[in-house]
């Protein structure tokens, strides 16, 4: 939902309404200094948004230990922008990206014109307050009908053009013709001969240097997860590694979508998927189930709790309760291998 979120800020700048910082958070953080991150920010919570992105990431990235820094400007805290901020130290956890590919294989026009009519039926849902999609069958169905339409029209044509489609993923040097593919091919056959391949292609994907890509690609294995925790099959296996990866990642809508399907992935509590997130994962999400927007860290939340060994309606009355960081803490050292 993250382009979703831009496009309400930059309807509000349009509008001659500077977005008002309602939230600040932070995530990276772990060696560097707070005070010094605020400092260099140059904003606070009730002021407006940084004039320049650049000019601020620059200034954070002169804090001492940070190697690179990121702004996120998300919709909404009570109307009122959230201000993401993301920091690289020195020696953490980096993920890393696959070089851009440069072959020439791009989409039929037919693909491509249906995706952009996509969108746009997803604007004008959004305005109407229609989000709501059903994963259930392995791809995205929205409640408005406008939405649903185009996307019904996907899966004829991700079967038709498969191929073409697992091709533009992993070698078109256009990066729109890539996303649009990463998230069609999600509406591929729902069979052992078809899935697995797909599954591998957005795997792939999950390494694409393009955020859109990656975040089409996620939201694509996520409908496969929901749909394989529904109906268990033996031909439907997506791996988390480079979901529990991206949990490190400089972008916040890689953290937060990949943190989104972790939680479908360990509802049947793997012993040996929660071994891997408590060696490789758990620092972040105690930073993210802190978040002060109770949407965006909820998921983090229910992940730090099954790591600690709770059961789901024992992280439900954590959630409820009014202590949020003591409880974020005491999960977490449970967590700790």
């Amino acid at each position: 939902m993250k382009p979703i979120a831009l496009l309400l800020l930059a309807a509000l700048s349009a509008l001659g309404q500077e977005p008002v910082i309602g939230l600040i958070d932070f995530y990276g953080v772990r060696k560097a200094s707070r005070d010094q991150l605020r400092a260099a920010l140059g904003v606070k919570e009730g002021d407006k948004l940084p004039r320049s992105k650049g000019e601020t990431e620059e200034r954070l990235e002169k804090v001492n230990n940070i190697v690179h820094a990121r702004l996120e400007a998300i919709c909404c805290e009570e109307g009122k922008a959230i201000l993401y901020v993301g920091v690289e130290e020195k020696g953490a956890p980096h993920f890393d990206y696959f070089p851009p590919p440069e072959g020439a294989a791009m989409l039929p026009l037919e693909i491509h014109d249906e995706y952009v009519q996509f969108l746009a039926a997803v604007g004008l849902a959004l305005r109407a307050g229609e989000t709501a999609e059903d994963l259930s069958q392995g791809h995205s169905l929205m409640a408005n009908a406008g939405c649903r339409k185009h996307q019904e029209r996907f899966i004829p044509l991700a079967e038709t053009h498969l191929e073409k489609l697992r091709e533009v993923i992993r070698n078109s040097f256009d990066e729109e013709h890539r996303a649009i593919a990463a998230y069609v091919i999600g509406y591929a056959p729902k069979n052992a001969r078809v899935i697995p391949q797909v599954v591998a292609d957005l795997q792939h994907a999950l390494r694409d240097p393009d955020d859109t890509v990656r975040n089409n690609a996620m939201r694509s294995l996520g409908a496969l997860a929901v749909m394989g925790a529904k109906k268990p099959e033996k031909w439907l296996s997506i791996s988390p590694t480079w979901l529990i990866e991206m949990l490190h990642s400089l972008i916040w809508q890689d953290r937060t979508t990949a943190a989104g399907i972790l939680v479908t992935l360990t509802e049947p509590r793997d012993a040996e998927l929660l071994t891997r997130m408590k060696t490789r994962g758990l620092e972040p999400l105690v930073e993210m189930a802190s978040w002060k927007h109770l949407p965006h860290a909820l998921p983090a939340f229910l992940l730090l709790g099954r790591l600690a060994g709770m059961t789901d309606e024992a992280i439900k009355e954590a959630w409820l309760a009014s202590d949020r960081a003591a409880r974020v803490k005491k999960m977490a050292e449970q967590a700790r291998p």
